[in-house]
C-alpha cells in the first residue's frame, strides 16, 4: 500500500495530479510555452498581484534552495549586507548560501521553538545601516513554527531594506501577499502547499528588485534575470525544464482553486493539524512549539524516553500502516515531525491516530507523559 505522507513535502498528491504528467509535451511546444505562461500568471494572483502590478515570477529548476539561492546570490550587490532572521535550519541555510557566495551578513537568531524579538529586530536595523536585505522563513519546519511576517515586513519597510521570505513551507495554505507583507520578493516550490510534484521552485519579485538582478549573478545556471528574460521573451526556458512536473503543477493549482483557494486550503490544514495534536496529545505525546506559534503546516512532538523506542523502529512500524512521518531536526531536543499537508483527510488523520496508539502498544513503548 502506498503510504500517506505526513511530511512537509514531498507529500501525497491527487490522483488528477498524478495523472497530469502522463503526457509528453516538447519544452518549445506552443502547448508547453502555454502552461508556462499560466502558471506564472496565477502564482502572481495568490501572491496578490501581477505583472500589470510591478512583479514577476521566475520559475527556477530544481528544488526550493535552488531558488533561494538564485534570489540570494543574484539579488545583493557586492556592496550589500543580508541580515537573517534565524529561527531554524532553513534560516541557516540561507547563512550558509550567502557565505559561499562571499555576501557579508548579520543574523539574528532565536531558539527554534520561538518567534523572533521585533524589538531587537528593529534595534538591530537602527544600529547597523550597512544592512541592505532581510530574510526570514515564513514556516520554519525544522519546528512547525510559523513567523509573523507581516509585522517584520513593517518594520523592514519602516527601515528602508529590502524585504525577502522564504515561504517555501505556506505558499498556497497561509495567507501571504505582497501587499501584506510589504516583500520585494517571495519565495517558494512546486511540491508543497500547492500541492504539485517535486521539480521546480519560483522566485516572485517586485519588478524593481529584479532589474537591480541584472549583471549582479554569482552563477550562470542561478541568474534570476537571465531566467525571467528567457521566460518573458518567448516562454523558453534557458535549460531544460521539467514538462511534466510543470504540467501536474497546472493541474494541481486548478484543484487549489476548486478547493476554495488558500483560505479553504487553510482550514483544511489548520483542522488536521488540530486533530493530530489533539489525538497525539491524549496519546501522551508533547508538541514543542507552542500553540500560539504553531503552524497548520507540521507539528513537532518530543521523543519517547522509553528504552524501548526509537525513531527508526517507530516510522517503520507506522510505515506498514500506511502512515510515513519525518524524524526530527532540533539539535537540542529528540524529536519527530508529522505533517498536515497534502491530499489528506480528517479520516487519514484518524488512521494516523490508531496506528501510533498500535504501535506504541506493539513495541510496548510507555507514553512520553503520564
Amino acid at each position: 500500500m502506498e503510504p500517506k505522507l505526513f511530511t512537509p513535502g514531498p507529500l501525497t498528491t491527487s490522483r488528477s495530479v498524478k495523472e497530469a504528467m502522463l503526457v509528453d509535451l516538447g519544452s518549445r511546444e506552443p502547448e508547453f510555452t502555454d502552461v508556462v505562461a499560466v502558471v506564472r500568471d496565477e502564482l502572481l494572483a495568490l501572491a496578490g498581484s501581477s505583472t500589470r502590478d510591478g512583479h514577476e515570477a521566475v520559475i527556477v529548476q530544481g528544488s526550493g534552495t535552488f531558488a533561494i539561492e538564485a534570489l540570494l546570490s543574484s539579488a545583493i550587490p557586492s556592496s550589500g549586507r543580508l541580515l537573517v532572521i534565524e529561527n531554524g535550519v532553513y534560516g541557516a541555510r540561507m547563512l550558509r548560501i550567502a557565505e559561499i557566495h562571499g555576501i557579508p551578513t548579520a543574523s539574528l537568531r532565536c531558539p527554534s521553538t520561538r518567534t523572533p524579538d521585533l524589538a531587537a529586530l528593529e534595534r538591530l536595523l537602527a544600529e547597523d545601516d550597512s544592512i541592505t536585505h532581510v530574510a526570514v522563513v515564513h514556516c520554519e519546519t525544522t519546528s512547525g513554527i510559523l513567523n509573523p511576517v507581516d509585522e517584520i515586513g513593517e518594520i523592514v519597510a519602516a527601515a528602508g531594506r529590502r524585504y525577502l521570505i522564504d515561504a517555501m513551507s505556506s505558499f498556497g495554505a497561509v495567507p501571504l501577499t505582497f501587499p501584506s507583507s510589504g516583500a520585494a520578493a517571495i519565495v517558494s516550490s512546486s511540491n508543497k502547499c500547492i500541492q504539485g510534484v517535486p521539480g521546480f521552485a519560483f522566485v516572485l519579485l517586485t519588478r524593481e528588485l529584479l532589474d537591480e538582478c541584472e549583471g549582479r549573478a554569482r552563477t550562470l545556471t542561478l541568474d534570476l534575470h537571465a531566467q525571467w528574460k528567457g521566460l518573458a521573451a518567448n516562454g523558453q526556458f534557458r535549460f531544460t525544464p521539467p514538462t511534466h512536473v510543470l504540467l501536474a503543477f497546472a493541474r494541481a493549482l486548478e484543484e487549489l482553486a476548486a478547493e476554495g483557494g488558500v483560505s479553504a486550503r487553510n482550514a483544511r490544514y489548520s483542522a488536521l493539524q488540530a486533530r493530530i495534536a489533539t489525538g497525539m496529545k491524549e496519546l501522551g505525546f508533547e508538541a514543542i512549539v507552542p500553540t500560539e506559534h504553531q503552524s497548520p503546516i507540521l507539528t513537532t512532538f518530543r521523543e519517547p524516553e522509553s528504552e524501548r523506542y526509537s525513531f527508526e523502529l517507530f516510522h517503520a512500524a507506522l510505515k506498514t500502516r500506511g502512515c510515513a512521518i519525518y524524524p526530527g531536526k532540533l539539535e537540542d531536543t529528540r524529536a519527530f515531525r508529522i505533517g498536515s499537508v497534502g491530499d489528506l483527510t480528517q479520516e487519514d488523520a484518524e488512521t494516523l491516530l490508531r496506528a501510533v496508539a498500535q504501535v506504541c502498544a506493539e513495541l510496548g513503548i510507555d507514553r512520553p507523559q503520564r
